[in-house]
């Protein structure tokens, strides 16, 4: 099968691999289309360990089943989705009690294992998500992770109702998130760098857009932050209003500077971050995409142009999203 694999830090090649071999509890998948997701270019660049040597990234797959095992959810010919957890022990205390995404033997698509940037893609049954009706592979494929890491973020900010809510940050995920906070009544003001993205937030109905540095419209009651700055943390907790909430959401982050007590934490702030996602927090959102209509704004990208896809990504020039699609 064709394949891309990150060959050292920074290099990302398309090699001829042999068809992976699934698991006694594993679906083999044939690969429609796969989102391109900021942290692929975390693995890629090395900002997260090495995992796997020769890893094949890619962690928001759409495609067809081939292989199904017996007594299993999914059958050959089902289309299903192919997200970032994949697997959990099952019996730890965060497993017992809800709280998956913090299993301390958790292991990941396109980190661990062999993601989505390939023809072929293996994943536990009990963890790919079954595809809803009518939804188009390449739309919808960045839900699967910025979909759904922004709806957990979106949860993890504990947003009030009819509240103020600040995204720094307007890439992939925030504009996903935007448009299911819009839905339930808040008021979203961005602030991010990027020009075409304050537009796309103003076309999807936010109430304000201005550079990620610039104060905000109003005090804001919850905030997320889906750049991986650090140096945004203190902006953000000091927009917030007394017993605001600042989300963290992203894998990686740079350097957090100093925090001044009173400034930034004092009147009961609170810094939270993101982990992962529970397989709970998939199937909401997924459920939730289709009752309000959430629209992915996605760039098609031919599969033999993953590489471009993610300079592309690196160097600020995707609004939304970049999905690669199968010819």
């Amino acid at each position: 099968m064709r394949a891309w694999q990150v060959t050292r830090p920074g290099v990302l090649r398309q090699v001829e691999a042999p068809d992976p071999e699934p698991a006694e509890d594993e679906l083999l998948v044939r690969v429609v289309a796969c989102g391109v997701c900021r942290t692929d270019l975390h693995v890629l660049d090395g900002d997260l360990p090495v995992h796997r040597e020769h890893v094949v990234p890619g962690h928001e797959a759409v495609g067809v089943v081939e292989h199904a095992p017996a007594g299993g959810t999914h059958r050959v010919g089902d289309t299903v989705g192919v997200a970032w957890l994949r697997r959990t022990c099952g019996v730890c205390a965060a497993c017992r009690t809800g709280r998956e995404n913090l299993c301390p033997r958790s292991t990941y698509t396109g980190w661990d294992a062999d993601g989505g940037y390939a023809e072929l893609v293996t994943v536990p049954d009990a963890y790919a998500y079954p595809w809803p009706d009518g939804l188009d592979p390449v739309r919808g494929a960045p839900l699967l992770c910025a979909g759904i890491i922004g709806y957990r973020a979106l949860r993890r900010a504990e947003v009030p109702s009819g509240g103020a809510l600040g995204l720094y940050g307007f890439g992939g995920s925030a504009h996903l998130t935007a448009q299911v906070a819009i839905a339930e009544g808040a008021r979203v003001h961005v602030m991010t760098r990027s020009a075409r993205s304050r537009q796309l937030a103003l076309d999807l109905g936010c109430a304000s857009a201005q550079d990620s540095t610039a104060p905000s419209p109003e005090p804001l009651d919850s905030a997320i932050l889906f750049a991986p700055a650090g140096d945004l943390v203190p902006v953000a907790l000091a927009a917030l209003a007394p017993g605001g909430t600042l989300a963290v959401a992203g894998i990686h982050l740079s350097q957090i500077p100093p925090l001044d007590y009173q400034r930034h934490v004092f009147h009961e702030k609170q810094l939270r971050s993101v982990e992962a996602n529970t397989r709970d927090d998939g199937r909401a959102l997924l459920a939730l995409a289709g009752r309000i209509g959430l629209r992915p704004t996605v760039t098609p990208v031919d599969f033999d142009a993953a590489d471009h896809a993610l300079d592309d990504l690196r160097a600020g020039r995707v609004t939304g999203t970049e999905v690669l699609a199968m010819s």
